[in-house]
């Protein structure tokens, strides 16, 4: 194998492919990148047995083959290279490769790439396609409230659900639950379906459709379209694939814990919502962290307080307006920031039937898009 590439090219598509490739003292290879030259285009791959990636970068092939080495150290030592070309090919019997750019050469010891996991394909038929920064921000809005148990593995992962034009993610803890809605460029089917995403293949992918927000590393990305088969999803974002086995099992039928009325509603500022609830959380009690939200129509108050014997105690008072009774829920403060935080902006609709009954929160303004609710703390 010899090819050449700019050291850009080269270093961007290890940026995509080596995050993958992790230390695997079971199956040293997992650790490489592989590296093949066919018909005119590098390709660059890393998997994990679980998630393959895929990166083709732009080069010259002089001599078509293929070749792993370790991917920490040939993704440290090109980010470290000048912006020049890089000259890449393998020698002594096909057992090094040997890497050029201007005043510097190395040879890296590797493994042939005949030892290297076969990475899953799917066919590409009835794609559904969906915009880039859309998908970015609907991982960002859901994939925090993700169980971290492994006794649910079904609530592991984040629930894709196809319906009609729309995706609906879904993701829960059974503590909060965050539901995000996107609408598809192209609808591929009519059939609705469900899949269960690993957490990892998500944050991954979240990885990815960042790097293309830098205009320095990679070229615009306007769509990602996703197929599907038996088990296995695959994005593909431009000349990068990511290929991923699904979660088993049912996801949970959550849609039965949504209330639809409520008896105290409210349109809040995020953002004064938001400190209020940072500077009452200092007097939470620990390991509970439980904070008191107090809804006083009559007065156009929402009282945000906590108190801790040891510490002290906190109210901070924010005005609104608040539809129906007075009314008083406890919840954990992590919670209520996460979905304040991630609900994107800058009203926040809050909705609440008694303290023993979900918390509720919207975006304030036109769009409805998105839903994240808190179970209360009892009392």
């Amino acid at each position: 194998m010899k090819i050449s590439c700019t050291q850009e090219n080269l270093n961007q598509g290890l940026f995509v492919v080596s995050h993958i490739a992790s230390k695997n003292t079971a199956l040293p290879i997992l650790n490489n990148i592989l590296i093949k030259a066919a018909e005119s285009s590098i390709t660059l791959s890393s998997t994990n047995l679980e998630i393959g990636v895929s990166c083709v970068i732009r080069g010259k092939v002089e001599a078509e083959g293929d070749f792993t080495v370790q991917s920490r150290l040939l993704a440290d030592y090109v980010g470290l290279l000048p912006r020049d070309r890089v000259d890449l090919e393998t020698v002594e019997n096909e057992t090094v490769l040997q890497v050029a750019c201007k005043n510097n050469s190395t040879k890296i010891k590797g493994q042939s790439a005949a030892d290297f996991p076969l990475i899953p394909q799917i066919d590409r038929k009835n794609p559904y396609i969906l915009n880039s920064q859309s998908l970015r921000q609907a991982l960002s809005q859901v994939t925090f409230a993700v169980s971290i148990s492994e006794t649910r593995p079904e609530i592991n992962g984040v629930l894709f659900n196809f319906v009609g034009d729309k995706l609906i993610l879904a993701a829960t803890d059974s503590y909060r639950l965050a539901e995000k809605t996107v609408i598809l460029n192209k609808k591929s089917s009519s059939v609705p379906q469900k899949i269960i995403i690993p957490t990892r293949t998500l944050q991954e992918l979240q990885r990815i459709l960042g790097s293309f927000k830098d205009p320095a590393a990679i070229s615009d990305l306007e769509d990602v379209e996703i197929y599907l088969a038996e088990n296995q999803i695959l994005f593909v974002l431009g000349n990068i694939e990511l290929i991923s086995r699904l979660v088993e099992g049912q996801y949970p039928d959550y849609q039965q814990i949504i209330p639809n009325q409520f008896n105290t509603t409210t349109n809040l500022v995020s953002s004064e919502f938001i400190k209020a609830t940072k500077t009452t959380s200092l007097f939470t009690r620990s390991g509970i962290y439980d904070v008191s939200l107090e809804f006083l129509p009559n007065k156009k108050e929402i009282v945000v307080s906590s108190a801790n014997n040891q510490l002290g105690e906190n109210f901070s008072r924010l005005s609104g307006e608040i539809s129906g009774s007075n009314n008083k829920i406890v919840v954990n403060y992590r919670y209520l920031l996460d979905g304040l935080q991630n609900i994107g902006d800058e009203q926040v609709a809050v909705e609440i039937i008694d303290g023993s009954s979900p918390c509720v929160l919207r975006p304030g303004g036109k769009n409805k898009d998105y839903l994240y609710i808190i179970m209360p703390i009892k009392q």
